[in-house]
């Protein structure tokens, strides 16, 4: 599996106070007080899970930031253990009580499992792939010979009793005849990788190498050695120092991995990525030092030749991706273009006023990746966050658009470099996920794989509107809704975003909207600032001391809607998870007369301390940096745990959270459902879902996957009045 050396990693008046959920009533009640019988008593509802407080004001730079739930941060201790059980087992008994959970789960089953096929790849005449199929709680990776026989290669499935075991990344050498993989448990960043005969089916056991965390191995051309990012397992480096101990190494296969060459040192700063690549002939090796999300510095050296590394970039404000055929570099790069363009470089004469620009920048479209294909450039763009996928002779000179289905999402064009055959894949809210094989030089396309899903997508329609943030910026947004549908402002809406790390969310099918459609409510979507739908300068626009921005617009489209009479601010639901866990926490806080619920997701909440655990350092280029003080002012003005107010009247809350999240620390979920159960002394809605056995990315089981979802809807539909289908 090729990968580009780029930067990137890494998507209304409150509710009541007394309008607590009800359970649904107990059936047979009134027949039994009609003959006589006396009426049993109404059945106890759970009582909030105590918490303790502690008094803690930290006087820094200036500000005096209370921090009452500091105890929750450690979660070995068996007072917090403890605690994340009795919140978990309150949030589950009030969930097992809410109406529509059969029709739900009957229709999620419906909806998860399918079969479902990926892009594949093509390497020594084989084709490697991973399949969804309906009998299976994981996808398996398959590889399918030249007579078109098909293998299963790696099946997550069996490799452990409970299903705690995930498959991360898999990469299959250039010869098609061994595949390296990582092995995680309970689908957290953790990993271990692993090297798998195809032939046989059979795992190395000398090529095994804990601290794959962030790796993403690169096969040299031999296919008997590969490169990657190795990370130290010593448990005493806390796990927020980790990133700075990242290397570059290469391992031979057969060759004991302890003893493996280290290409590149550590860089010893822990707000640093580091990633290598190698050619696809192998004679050049590159590593990207990467700071956030925004910049990173390149290096480069000849294989076999150069003793030390050549700099061939230091990245001041911008990002390069850098990819190599036949001894020319080509550097895809927002320097200078906010909307990217491609530089051509000679290895020997990298000096950057040596550049030729081979592509210029479109002003129109927002370039996210370019990929060297079939003779060719391939070129996916957004343009008013919709899909666009161009391809261009090595001239620079455009040959072609791609016509795609329909306004939606595309990924690039996949394939190698001198292989004509390539595939890539759309799918848009109401079309599932489609899979083309094309002809790069033809531009001739056919449908190579699909995706069947019990939906009737034809009853519902996609509109795209603009509407102003509070500083007049026009914002633009996807609205979901049956074709039917009265805009007579009592419409359920959910209101989804991220808003940061410049990822872009754009038209793409989810299963999980449909039940929530079907039952009459309206999904929508707005590309906020602080992703990438506009380019650099949208995601300049929503970090760092301007992430009040990304707020501005979230909240400007809860206005737009309630404006518009889609909705009322009752009936107005808002997700988010990760970053967006950070946006749908700020809005609860900054503005909870917008919104009757909230469903947030593995957050960042405490933005005091977000840099102090997980993968948080890695975060400061985007967020901040909360040991300076100018920064710090801007973190704690909108950090969401430290602005919950006593007695303050909040929308229903439902937190999402994993116990195994190791990028995300599930801290931040423990002290903001804490403090919202204590600010308002247990009164409304405030549940904390903890998933046993899942990462940041929740679990990687359907079943588990069904359950968080008929949770989720069946907390919307109670809180917003929503009354289910029934099965």
């Amino acid at each position: 599996m090729r990968r580009l050396l780029v930067v990137s990693l890494f998507s209304l008046s409150c509710a009541s106070t007394q309008d607590a959920v009800k359970p649904e009533p107990i059936v047979g009640v009134a027949m039994q007080r009609d003959a006589g019988v006396p009426t049993p008593p109404e059945p106890k509802k759970p009582m909030v899970p105590p918490t303790r407080t502690q008094v803690i004001n930290d006087m820094v730079h200036g500000l005096t930031l209370k921090d009452p739930y500091r105890w929750l941060e450690d979660e070995k201790a068996p007072e917090v253990q403890a605690w994340m059980k009795a919140q978990d087992d309150y949030a589950r008994t009030n969930l097992r009580a809410l109406p529509g959970l059969e029709w739900l789960k009957q229709r999620y089953t419906e909806l998860y499992y399918l079969d479902a096929i990926s892009i594949p790849i093509k390497r020594g005449g084989r084709m490697f792939y991973t399949r969804q199929k309906k009998d299976k709680e994981k996808a398996v990776v398959y590889w399918r010979d030249a007579k078109g026989e098909e293998h299963v290669l790696l099946d997550p499935n069996a490799w452990s009793n409970d299903n705690t075991v995930s498959l991360g990344t898999w990469s299959p050498s250039w010869d098609g005849k061994k595949v390296v993989f990582a092995e995680k448990p309970n689908a957290a960043d953790e990993a271990t990788l692993h090297v798998l005969d195809v032939d046989s089916g059979e795992r190395s056991k000398i090529d095994v190498i804990p601290g794959g965390k962030y790796a993403s191995p690169s096969w040299l051309p031999d296919s008997k050695s590969f490169i990657y990012e190795w990370l130290p397992t010593d448990e005493k480096i806390p796990v927020s120092e980790r990133p700075g101990y990242c290397e570059v190494r290469k391992h031979v296969l057969g060759q004991d991995p302890a003893k493996d060459e280290q290409l590149h040192p550590r860089t010893g700063d822990a707000k640093t990525f580091i990633g290598g690549q190698a050619s696809r002939d192998g004679k050049w090796l590159f590593v990207s030092i990467m700071r956030g999300w925004n910049e990173n510095d390149v290096f480069f050296k000849k294989a076999g030749v150069d003793k030390e590394w050549r700099l061939l970039v230091k990245g001041k404000d911008a990002k390069y991706g850098v990819d190599a055929w036949k001894d020319v570099f080509y550097v895809f790069t927002d320097e200078g273009a906010p909307n990217k363009r491609l530089f051509a470089v000679d290895p020997k004469k990298p000096e950057r006023a040596n550049w030729k620009e081979l592509i210029a920048e479109d002003k129109d479209a927002a370039r996210e990746s370019f990929a060297i294909v079939g003779g060719h450039f391939a070129i996916a763009a957004l343009k008013k966050a919709v899909s666009v996928v161009e391809v261009f002779d090595f001239k620079g000179k455009k040959v072609r658009t791609v016509e795609l289905p329909g306004l939606g999402t595309a990924s690039n064009i996949v394939g190698n470099e001198d292989d004509d055959e390539a595939y890539y894949a759309f799918s848009s809210f109401t079309m599932p996920r489609q899979v083309f094989k094309t002809s790069v030089k033809s531009g001739k396309s056919e449908l190579w794989a699909s995706v069947e899903v019990p939906v009737d997508p034809t009853k519902f329609e996609v509109r795209q509107v603009f509407y102003p943030s509070k500083d007049g910026t026009q914002i633009s947004m996807f609205i979901v809704a049956r074709k039917d549908v009265v805009l007579d402002g009592n419409n359920p809406v959910l209101l989804y975003g991220y808003g940061g790390f410049d990822i872009s969310l754009t038209s793409a099918f989810t299963s999980f909207i449909y039940p929530w459609l079907e039952a009459g409510g309206v999904y929508a979507v707005p590309n906020l600032r602080g992703g990438g739908e506009y380019g650099k300068a949208w995601h300049d626009a929503g970090k760092g001391a301007n992430k009040q921005n990304v707020f501005d617009d979230f909240a400007g489209a809860a206005e737009y809607l309630v404006k518009e009479k889609w909705t009322t601010p009752k009936r107005l639901a808002i997700r988010g998870g990760s970053n967006g866990g950070l946006l749908v926490g700020t809005a609860m806080t900054q503005r909870p007369e917008l919104y009757g619920a909230v469903i947030c997701a593995v957050p960042l909440l405490d933005m005091v301390r977000y840099h102090l655990y997980g993968s948080g350092k890695t975060w400061i280029p985007e967020y901040g940096d909360p040991e300076k003080a100018e920064e710090l002012k801007v973190l704690a003005a909108y950090s969401p745990y430290h602005h919950v107010t006593e007695h303050g009247s909040y929308p229903a809350l439902l937190m999402m959270s994993a116990d195994h999240d190791d990028r995300v620390d599930p801290f931040h979920a423990r002290k903001f459902v804490a403090m919202v159960q204590g600010m308002t002394k247990g009164q409304g809605t405030s549940w904390l879902r903890i998933e046993m056995n899942a990462g940041h990315g929740g679990a990687d089981q359907v079943a588990k996957s069904i359950e968080s979802s008929v949770d989720q809807l069946a907390f919307l539909f109670s809180t917003l009045g929503v009354t289910p289908p029934r099965p």
